[in-house]
């Protein structure tokens, strides 16, 4: 697929997400729509998956550990084949197999269930573990939000990472610099993260986050014997302009003007 028909797809994720959030008037805006470009260089130009076949056991896996953000997951596994799209309309309604945050005995294409911040880098750790052991070769993939890096189970799982030399392993730091109480700096700055990453063992990359071709060559760099982090630069909200670098649009409703609004910038239409 041509990085201008990944601009155009984009475009259409980000309107699948503001669609789903619009019809259950609820989840998380801002950070769904921050990771898009990421989720597109994972699951369109390097992941191994197969929609006829969620549970392939050769499958690629993939941790959201920014659970809350799992709208842009849904519209990509609904792009993909993985369940009907229209079925995105249904996310948070009461029978739904698209809840709040991912569910993977509910939802095709969902490797972990996550949602309380720290554990989907544990879980990404394990299943590598897994594949080392089996000697098998998938390769494991885990979304981390910045505001998460503020947990204390990121940090073992880094640890663990590095002595285990998991070079099946690959964190992807989706770093829009807020969270649900304001900035990173102003809870509890992180930092160097790179550099952080780095101490703990990880060879370290930085790239544009909204780039799709950036993350992808990043994603490429071999390493031996050591985990991968990739710090992908990111802005909260991408795409609708009054989200954009919004901590409020973290996590609240949106009005009929609001999703009017939205969806002309993405370039959609709304129906009278």
């Amino acid at each position: 697929m041509s990085y201008v028909t990944l601009a155009e797809k984009a475009g259409q994720l980000r309107r699948d997400i503001v669609e789903m959030l619009y019809r259950c008037q609820s989840g998380h805006p801002g950070g769904s729509l921050s990771c898009v470009e990421i989720l597109m260089a994972l699951y369109y130009e390097t992941m191994k998956t197969d929609p006829k076949n969620p549970l392939w056991e050769d499958r690629d896996r993939m941790v959201l550990s920014k659970g809350h953000g799992c709208p842009a997951l849904y519209a990509v596994l609904a792009d993909m084949g993985f369940f009907p799209r229209e079925e995105l309309w249904s996310l948070r309604q009461l029978g739904s197999h698209l809840q709040g945050h991912p569910d993977m005995v509910k939802t095709p294409g969902v490797d972990a269930n996550t949602g309380s911040l720290g554990q989907g880098a544990s879980i990404a750790l394990g299943m590598a573990m897994a594949a080392k052991y089996k000697k098998a070769s998938y390769k494991v993939y885990a979304v981390l939000g910045d505001g998460e890096c503020q947990e204390g189970m990121i940090w073992e799982a880094a640890m663990a990472a590095a002595h285990y030399k998991l070079d099946n392993l690959t964190f992807l730091l989706d770093h829009n610099g807020l969270q649900i109480d304001g900035s990173n700096d102003s809870v509890m700055g992180l930092g160097n993260i790179e550099a952080k990453f780095a101490a703990f063992g990880f060879e370290c990359l930085k790239v544009d986050g909204h780039d799709i071709a950036a993350i992808t060559a990043a994603l490429a760099v071999p390493t031996f014997g050591r985990p991968k982090f990739i710090c992908c630069e990111t802005i909260k909200g991408k795409g609708v302009s009054f989200m954009e670098n919004n901590a409020g649009w973290h996590g609240r409703p949106i009005n009929p003007e609001e999703y009017a609004k939205a969806m002309q910038e993405l370039g959609g239409t709304v129906d009278a």
